[in-house]
């Protein structure tokens, strides 16, 4: 067994419009990276945050990662020392799921240290545990596209049964992250606890039109089933120049566009890579027009998820 491993698990689009907290994929980039390490002192430690380690704190009990690998220790059984360095590639707050990635790449990397007792399957409910420590709820939209790669869609949470669903080839996503931060556990409290059984009627379909459209390679499909009529309503205010922002990509080719998670990160799929760096192109403008730094990533569908990138034998 290694004595050390390094994991780099990916960001992920959550929610994809209609899928409130059941749908997700993992992009190729940004991610964070996870070095975790035995040592002779018993207990988990976080030796170090490195990049945006703002008001990360270092206690594992608190920690996204230090959460999901003791939560792991106690399922297998052992009483080795465990120490945590974090890479954060991604800001806090960023609707890219940030805590979810960290806590992904370090549990799997420990896993891997003792000799890759469970399976990825397995892995997930320790990342939920870490999850709902962070925002409050156990939501798996993030988690699983993280660790599995693909599109996900979460079917039930109890028992937890996710689904991997078809990638069309030609599927790409931009992102635009503007320069701000909005905190998950913010984001779903300002969202009402009913909904309109109209609301709920759309949102249904969209989802069906969404796995669809996924399935048969319907491009089409998949623009039109990318509507959500019940959260992103409600979140876009949080989010300035967001209508703007999405005129601007449906206008520049992308097959729809929406909130990515709890925002401020703004996701659109195009059908091609060239549609997808002109659709970046016109969201980043009118994002500057507006005096907001910010960043466009624009990545294929990771089909991979977290992967190991060194270990230590």
């Amino acid at each position: 067994m290694p004595s050390e491993v390094s994991v780099f698990a990916p960001a992920t689009v959550s929610n994809v419009a209609c899928g409130f907290d059941i749908m997700g994929f993992a992009v190729n980039e940004p991610g964070d990276v996870a070095t975790v390490r035995k040592i002779e002192r018993l207990g988990v430690f976080i030796k170090n945050i490195s990049g945006d380690d703002r008001r990360l704190p270092r206690e594992p009990y608190k920690n996204t990662a230090g959460i999901a690998v003791i939560e792991l220790l106690k399922r297998i059984d052992v009483s080795d020392g465990i120490e945590i360095e974090l890479q954060k590639n991604m800001p806090l707050g960023s609707g890219l799921g940030s805590s979810a990635a960290s806590a992904v790449a370090a549990v799997l990397a420990a896993n891997i240290l003792f000799d890759n007792q469970l399976s990825r399957i397995e892995l997930l409910p320790f990342v939920l545990e870490a999850e709902k420590a962070a925002c409050g709820t156990a939501h798996a939209d993030n988690a699983a596209p993280s660790m599995l790669g693909g599109f996900i869609l979460v079917r039930s949470y109890n028992p937890l049964d996710t689904i991997s669903l078809a990638v069309p080839d030609e599927l790409i996503c931009t992102i635009l992250h503007p320069a701000l931060e909005i905190q998950t556990e913010h984001a779903r409290k300002i969202l009402s606890e009913k909904v309109f059984l109209k609301d709920a009627v759309t949102q249904w379909g969209n989802v069906g039109g969404l796995v669809t459209g996924l399935l048969t390679k319907d491009y089409e499909l998949i623009g039109r089933s990318l509507q959500d009529v019940i959260v992103e309503p409600v979140r876009s205010k949080l989010i300035p120049g967001f209508t703007d922002i999405k005129k601007a990509a449906i206008g520049a080719g992308a097959l729809g566009c929406s909130i990515s998670g709890s925002g401020p990160a703004i996701f659109a799929l195009s059908k091609s890579r060239d549609t997808a760096n002109n659709v970046g192109q016109s969201m980043k403008d009118t994002c500057d027009a507006k005096g907001i730094d910010n960043t466009i990533y624009v990545s294929e569908v990771n089909i991979e998820g977290a992967r190991v990138i060194s270990q230590d034998e």
